[in-house]
């Protein structure tokens, strides 16, 4: 038998002796030994909370990028606040899917790249191109050192006239087109996106593109089940960089009725 009261159950402080033994004696760990990884380096094995898909196009004034504001825990729709539409600098965004504490880390990264270049004084700001360079080396860099970074990212913007729209994702893997889509829009709204926008990219008006993504949200949300019915849209143009604010689109569900299975139906 143990004699110890100390070890009896864990007190309010392991340094406090209450009930005056002498001398203080050392909790037993009863646990499993050290296992042989247990001090090793730990890496991310899967993305925890996580943001679904992201939408971006281009349109005739610049680029346009869409992202519902749900990060989900799991299947768990745990936060419905999360601004997944990041600006960096005057006309650049990047927009995530994936694991929200990983972009977190990429935020600071970019907001100290961003400061750093603003300390240099020098005439010269970084513009879309050199933003998506850079991610795209870091995710390569993590990638090579087997610790990546779990996000698919798009970066969109306008620099002297040009329009920029570019993907890159946990592997260092990079393209550009004129519809992106991450997540499960690169299966459900990406042939959506195509259809409307390729070949007229210089002929669609920023309703008719407010107008596209719209409805690629609204099929996304009854389809994915990780999405939200909120989200934001953000626009890049010569004049700079707009975030809105979270918008809801309306949804019918009336449809259902019709479905085996659904509701109180048994037949």
């Amino acid at each position: 038998m143990d004699h110890f009261p100390t070890n009896w159950g864990r007190p309010r402080n392991d340094g406090f002796d209450a009930y005056g033994t002498y001398p203080i004696a050392q909790r037993p760990y009863n646990g499993l030994g050290n296992d042989v990884f247990s001090e090793g380096v730990q890496r991310t094995q899967q993305p925890i909370v996580t943001g679904t898909s992201v939408l971006a196009i281009k349109y005739k004034d610049g680029v346009m990028m869409s992202a519902d504001n749900l990060a989900s825990y799991g299947s768990l729709a745990r936060f419905k606040d999360v601004q997944r539409l990041h600006p960096v600098g005057n006309n650049t965004i990047i927009g995530a899917g994936g694991d929200m504490s990983d972009f977190q880390y990429i935020q600071a990264l970019l907001d100290d790249l961003m400061v750093e270049e603003f300390t240099e004084q020098d005439g010269h700001a970084l513009g879309p191109g050199e933003i998506h360079e850079y991610l795209s080396q870091v995710m390569y860099a993590r990638r090579s050192k087997m610790d990546p970074l779990w996000n698919s990212l798009i970066v969109g913007g306008v620099q002297d006239g040009k329009r920029f729209l570019s993907y890159v994702d946990l592997l260092g893997t990079t393209y550009s087109a004129s519809t992106l889509a991450t997540g499960y829009g690169s299966y459900i709204a990406q042939p959506l996106l195509r259809k409307a926008v390729e070949g007229n990219e210089d002929v669609i008006t920023e309703e008719e593109a407010v107008k596209i993504l719209e409805q690629s949200m609204k099929v996304l949300f009854y389809r994915d089940a990780r999405s939200l019915n909120k989200y934001q849209i953000a626009k890049i143009t010569g004049d700079g960089v707009a975030i809105s604010e979270s918008r809801s689109v309306d949804t019918h569900w009336s449809f259902a009725d019709g479905i085996r299975g659904y509701g109180a139906q048994t037949q």
